[in-house]
């Protein structure tokens, strides 16, 4: 079959069309801006690429067009495949009615930390030999690329609450039908979508009754805006737990980089790892209580956790240049701010961190969460806040209310002439963008070197 991919540059996109074409189909596509790295990893893979939306690129028409989320009516490919009758189809239906059918799906939901538990899951099926596909929506650094149809019935996939495509807003995760789900957390985000948390609460619950009777929930205990959600209405079974809880954790070191997992009060397995705060230790115990799910046992799980390299863009440590570090970081919400930071600081102690933080997200560019800012840097030393070209908020009331030092810029050259005044000072430079940030961060490490 002949698939053609409107939006193919994207993570999941592209992704995606790797895995079509390791079935054997005939993959091309194409995106407005054809850009790397997806760009090669689609070349590499012998799928050919045009650049913009000219209808001619569906003339011999493909057997099937995948439209990505980001185009609508207006765009001339799409009024094309309309006009034509062309047979046409979202990526997430794609995904659902190409690569999934006959797997065991294990869906990782949530607001904050899908993209790293879906790794954590994925990289302790593998340590266990069950060789799994996967989708996830960043690179897991244990495999180094995005997705893999694999040679076991377990696919992991990131189940996005974000909708479909244009003419189908349910959320992605609708259509995956998992047998394993975790649920990580639940917060009002993409406010250009959803109207309130609400709204986001009944995507989630559709997504729980897709989910088998036999089949699964894990989700961590006391969630109010889960909790809320289950009283919708539950056939699964539930597995909850939390620091504390009959089926939980301690933290044998306060940033969480060694914990001990517990059940029914007893230990029965250990973690020591890379990953620092309590919002990676309840990735990694979703991800261990998921693979459970699957005949993986916790001491198994552990060992792989131990093993776990992280993710590309999740406190990613890009390099160090006189007695400066410099991370790069995926956050987009206040709490993923908050937590990041967090957990940063008990790691360093004492150390001073300097966050510099783009708010680039649909929901922080609309300013639903500009109240909230100020106080999730509470754990840093100062905060460079960055004002890219399009936020039609100023950022001077959350300089203003800022519990730290802080400062914004209209400048990427400005913040990089900040930072390398500290050039010699010991310092953690954790760069927050969940876009490109206009290459700052090797920017930064050029000009420390220099």
């Amino acid at each position: 079959m002949h698939i053609h991919i409107l939006g193919i540059c994207g993570t999941f996109m592209g992704s995606l069309a790797q895995l079509a074409q390791a079935q054997g189909h005939r993959v091309t596509g194409c995106d407005q801006n054809v850009y790397p790295p997806m760009s090669d990893q689609l070349a590499a893979a012998g799928i050919e690429l045009t650049q913009g939306y000219d209808p001619a690129q569906l003339d011999p028409a493909p057997d099937l067009v995948v439209i990505g989320n980001a185009l609508s009516r207006g765009n001339p490919a799409v009024e094309y495949v309309l006009d034509q009758g062309l047979p046409y189809t979202s990526g997430a239906q794609m995904l659902a009615e190409v690569v999934l059918p006959g797997r065991w799906v294990l869906a990782v939901a949530g607001t904050h930390g899908k993209t790293t538990t879906s790794s954590m899951l994925a990289w302790i099926l593998e340590h266990a030999g069950l060789n799994p596909g996967y989708l996830i929506g960043g690179v897991p650094a244990n495999f180094g690329v995005s997705a893999r149809l694999g040679q076991t019935p377990f696919f992991v996939v990131e189940a996005d609450e974000y909708d479909t495509a244009f003419f189908d807003k349910r959320s992605k995760f609708v259509h995956y039908r998992p047998r394993t789900a975790i649920l990580n957390n639940l917060e009002f985000d993409h406010a250009d979508i959803f109207a309130d948390l609400a709204a986001i609460q009944t995507q989630f619950h559709h997504l729980i009754r897709t989910v088998p009777s036999t089949g699964r929930l894990i989700l961590p205990q006391g969630e109010t805006a889960l909790e809320e959600t289950l009283e919708k209405g539950c056939w699964s079974e539930v597995e909850r737990f939390g620091e504390g809880s009959p089926l939980g954790y301690r933290l044998d070191k306060d940033d969480g980089s060694q914990f001990t997992v517990l059940e029914a009060g007893q230990p029965v397995a250990r973690v020591s790892w890379g990953q620092t705060g309590r919002h990676s230790v309840n990735n990694g115990m979703a991800a261990l209580l998921a693979a459970r799910h699957v005949g993986v046992t916790l001491a198994d799980g552990a060992a792989a956790l131990s093993a776990f390299a992280g993710v590309k863009r999740r406190m990613e440590l890009r390099g160090e240049v006189a007695g400066i570090r410099v991370y790069d970081d995926f956050a987009h919400h206040p709490t993923a701010i908050a937590t990041t930071l967090d957990g940063l600081r008990r790691k360093v102690g004492d150390g001073r961190i300097l966050a510099i933080i783009e708010p680039r997200s649909n929901t922080m560019r609309m300013g639903s969460h500009k109240a909230a800012l100020a106080a999730s840097t509470v754990s840093a030393d100062q905060v460079i806040w960055y004002q890219p070209p399009g936020l039609d908020w100023s950022l001077e009331p959350v300089v203003h209310d800022a519990p730290v030092p802080a400062s914004v810029s209209h400048d990427i050259d400005d913040i990089i002439a900040r930072v390398v005044a500290h050039r010699g000072e010991p310092l953690h430079v954790v760069v927050m963008s969940n876009g490109g940030f206009a290459g700052i961060h090797q920017k930064l490490l050029d000009a420390l070197q220099q």
